[in-house]
């Protein structure tokens, strides 16, 4: 019978259609996953520097899982630190070592500029405020080591991750 589609072809149909949809679509870099670890509070941030991987505890045994540039060979770092600073479209002036190796930087860097490498937001660590969770003008650079020991992240995913945090929010990195 031509024009008359039973619930089967309807089904097919919609299945055709979800599946362009999900191939078009690009892929997240965020994404929810199971978090069996339930020695961590939801809220808490945990960075796996080996895995490139950032989780932010959701809910008891859920995060929100996060690709990220870590820091450089000799540049990466463990420990806890909490949240003590949070910007949008922040300025950025290079520490001294950044300046070193490369002296021709300005003296700041103002927010929003497409050449400044902090991105659309700053979470920054301390205590000491000398590492930050990042966007980056750089995109090609997460999921790499990359960094002076600061944690890079896409500005899309910095975005959501800055609506999440609080100040005081626990940051625990581990290799």
């Amino acid at each position: 019978m031509a024009g008359r589609h039973g619930p089967i072809d309807l089904i097919l149909a919609a299945a055709a259609s979800l599946l362009m949809l999900l191939a078009v679509r690009p892929a997240q870099a965020r994404e929810v996953v199971d978090f069996p670890d339930y020695r961590y509070q939801p809220g808490t941030i945990l960075i796996r520097t080996a895995e490139r991987k950032l989780y932010y505890i959701a809910a008891p045994g859920q995060a929100l899982r996060y690709t990220i540039a870590v820091g450089k060979a000799g540049k990466q770092w463990r420990g806890v630190k909490y949240v003590e600073e949070l910007q949008v479209d922040p300025a950025w002036s290079p520490p001294a070592e950044v300046r070193r190796d490369n002296p021709r930087l300005p003296d700041v860097i103002p927010g929003g500029a497409p050449n400044n490498p902090m991105g659309a937001r700053v979470i920054g660590l301390g205590p000491g405020g000398q590492y930050a969770i990042h966007g980056t003008n750089n995109p090609r650079s997460v999921g790499t080591a990359a960094s002076y020991g600061c944690f890079r992240m896409y500005n899309s995913d910095v975005i959501d991750l800055y609506a999440r945090v609080r100040m005081g929010t626990p940051v625990i990195v581990m290799p």
